[in-house]
Order: structure tokens, then C-alpha cells, then sequence
């Protein structure tokens, strides 16, 4: 009998031709790939930096799902920006996902040169919770 593996994959969405999978769970932690803003629909990224940051979030929440966590259960979240005009796209994105003020994860910005038209990407690190 084959178990379930430790890769994890958001539907619709992939890293194209790179074997790399889009997040891994070892025990109760997931730790993702970078993250991007591509619709399941396309596999392309979405049109502006505002589309790309909230399809992110909702791509890291997908992905999460397949490996039975939640926003909740993220601890930090590293996000790459292709320059600094991308920031208040991503506070944006970031205000409508955790909104509570008193309930969001760690996260650290950087920018960093990002290829194929990304303007964000998203790595993170969730810790499930029975």
C-alpha cells in the first residue's frame, strides 16, 4: 500500500517544467516553495502587483488546505517584492487575509530580483494544529 507523500501541490498551479513541489509536510510543519500570484485557471500570473499579492495569499491558503492547515496555523511568512512600489499591494493582500491585528504571523520583506513577471512571491512556514 502507498502512503501519502510529503508533497503538497496547489490545483491549477505549478512551478512549470522545475521538479520542485509547491510545499512539503513533515510531521505537523509545511514549509512552502516560493509562493506566486498564478491563477489555477491559467497557471499565469495575475495582471498588476494588487492581483498578484492577493492571489498569493489565496494560493498559500490552498495550499495550506491540502495539508490540513489554515492561515492560522502559519508562523512566518517570507515575501520577496520585485522593488519597493510593490509593498502597498501587498499590506493590502496581507490586511484582508490577517486582519486581526492581534493574530497574524511573523513576516519579513525583502527585495530581491524575481523572474517571469513576478512582482511577489511567498514562502512560509505553518505548524499544524489538531
Amino acid at each position: 500500500m502507498k502512503t501519502a507523500g510529503r508533497s503538497l501541490e496547489i490545483d491549477g498551479v505549478s512551478h512549470g517544467s522545475t521538479p520542485i513541489p509547491m510545499g512539503a509536510k513533515v510531521g505537523n510543519t509545511i514549509f512552502t516553495s516560493g509562493i506566486a500570484g498564478k491563477l489555477p485557471a491559467t497557471n499565469k500570473l495575475a495582471e498588476g502587483a494588487e492581483a498578484q499579492a492577493y492571489q498569493a495569499f489565496e494560493n498559500l491558503e490552498a495550499l495550506l488546505e491540502k495539508g490540513g492547515a489554515t492561515m492560522r496555523d502559519v508562523g512566518v511568512i517570507n515575501v520577496a517584492v520585485a522593488d519597493e512600489s510593490v509593498r502597498d499591494a501587498l499590506n493590502k493582500a496581507w490586511l484582508k487575509h490577517f486582519p486581526d491585528e492581534a493574530d497574524r504571523p511573523a513576516r519579513h520583506t525583502s527585495v530581491q530580483p524575481l523572474r517571469g513577471g513576478m512582482l511577489l512571491q511567498l514562502q512560509a512556514i505553518a505548524v499544524v494544529r489538531d
